[in-house]
């Protein structure tokens, strides 16, 4: 378990601004040792909450072409048809994996293959678990191209405290499944839209983590 890159600098200016703070309020509360301890062990527990945060497990994996794994740790909280209006432009399956602030959110490749798409939109910051966040939050959308043909949209959406969605696809780059596709700071969501008719092993409202849990079986 290591830290994420993604927190190095957001940890070392939180360090920064907790310490300021705790030595403020010892000049100008010099007498209140409650307050003082108040502040101490608040600053302590928000530390230790941004390290677990932005934690960084290492899952080994071993790539398999007929399978599609977690994208992201969290709750299974959409499982249906819908019409997919960006690239695919036709009804899709889309599986919605909910991740709270307590999950890891590094966010990895479902499947091997190839980077079709990739497209940044600034949007709102609505909860992650309305149905429109899809469309209307600030989002990520990366299309791979698997070595049978399949395209899979994987979509990263902020959520109402996330603020800045990063992804490292490029356009026609070679990734393997398993590898890192991003990371989202704070409460968000990740969308998987697979073809009509895709076999999913998992329920609704079912727990996953990357590279763990399979979400469904792909290939012709």
């Amino acid at each position: 378990m290591t830290i994420h890159k993604e927190g190095y600098k957001i940890l070392g200016f939180g360090l920064i601004g907790l310490v300021v703070l705790n030595i403020a309020i010892g000049l100008f509360l010099p007498g209140n040792i409650f307050a003082r301890w108040f502040f101490i062990l608040g600053s302590a527990a928000f530390y230790i909450f941004l390290l677990f945060f932005f934690r960084w497990p290492h899952r080994h994996i071993e790539p398999a072409l007929d399978l599609v794994y977690a994208p992201a740790d969290g709750k299974v909280v959409v499982i249906e048809e819908t019409e997919e209006n960006e690239y695919f432009k036709d009804v899709r399956l889309q599986v919605s994996i909910f991740m709270s602030p307590f999950n890891v959110h590094s966010n990895r490749y479902p499947v091997s293959g190839k980077i079709k798409y990739v497209k940044y939109h600034h949007g709102r910051y609505m909860v992650a678990w309305h149905p429109k966040s899809s469309e209307l939050n600030e989002r990520s959308s990366v299309v791979i191209e698997a070595a049978d043909g399949t395209e899979i949209l994987v979509r990263q959406i902020a959520g109402a405290v996330a603020r800045r969605i990063v992804t490292y696809s490029r356009p026609e780059q070679l990734v393997t499944q398993g590898e890192e596709l991003g990371f989202i700071k704070f409460g968000s969501r990740v969308d998987i839209f697979l073809p009509r008719g895709t076999e999913v092993e998992v329920p609704i409202l079912q727990q996953v983590r990357a590279n763990k849990s399979i979400i469904a079986k792909i290939g012709k």
